[in-house]
C-alpha cells in the first residue's frame, strides 16, 4: 500500500505520523506505543512535544530504555513521556518568552533561551517548529527526566 503524502500546505500528519516518518525517533515511537500514548498524541490537541532523538535515548545509562519499556514500568514510562509534552501549541517564538513550562506530567521544565540556543532543562533544541496537524514538535538532543 503506498504511503499517503501530504504537501506542506495541506499537512494532515499528526505528531505520531511525523515522528514515525522522520526516522530519527524510533525509540520515542516505541516508547509512546509501549506507554499507550499513541491515541493521545493522535488526538486533536494541540500539543507541544519536546522529542528526543534516538541518539538522545542512546545517551541514557545502559539499560534505561529497556527498563522503561517493560510492562511493569509503564507508569514510569508514561511519566517520562508526558514530561516531554506541554498542552497547547508553543512555537519557538513562544518558547523564547518563557522561563518554564508545565508539562502534561505535572512537573515543570525550565526554558532558557540565549542567542540561537534554546535549552529545555539540560536538553538543547536542535530543530524547532516541526509542524504537525495537532501541534508542534521541537527536537531535543537529551531525554528529559522528571524529578
Amino acid at each position: 500500500m503506498p504511503a499517503a503524502h501530504a504537501d506542506h500546505h495541506g499537512m494532515k500528519k499528526d505528531i505520531v505520523d511525523v515522528a514515525v516518518e522522520n526516522g530519527s525517533f524510533n525509540t520515542l515511537v516505541a516508547a509512546v506505543q509501549a506507554g499507550g500514548l499513541v491515541d493521545t498524541l493522535k488526538s486533536e490537541g494541540p500539543f507541544t512535544v519536546f522529542a528526543p532523538t534516538d541518539e538522545a535515548f542512546a545517551k541514557l545509562p545502559s539499560g534505561t530504555v529497556e527498563m522503561l519499556l517493560k510492562p511493569e514500568n509503564k507508569d514510569k514510562l508514561v511519566a517520562v513521556l508526558t514530561y516531554h509534552v506541554v498542552a497547547g501549541k508553543v512555537t519557538a517564538a513562544d518558547v523564547v518568552k518563557l522561563d518554564s513550562a508545565t508539562t502534561v506530567q505535572g512537573q515543570t521544565v525550565t526554558v532558557k533561551a540565549s542567542g540561537d540556543n534554546v535549552m529545555i532543562n539540560d536538553a538543547k533544541v536542535v530543530i524547532a517548529d516541526v509542524e504537525a496537524s495537532n501541534g508542534v514538535i521541537h527536537v531535543i538532543d537529551t531525554v528529559l527526566l522528571p524529578k
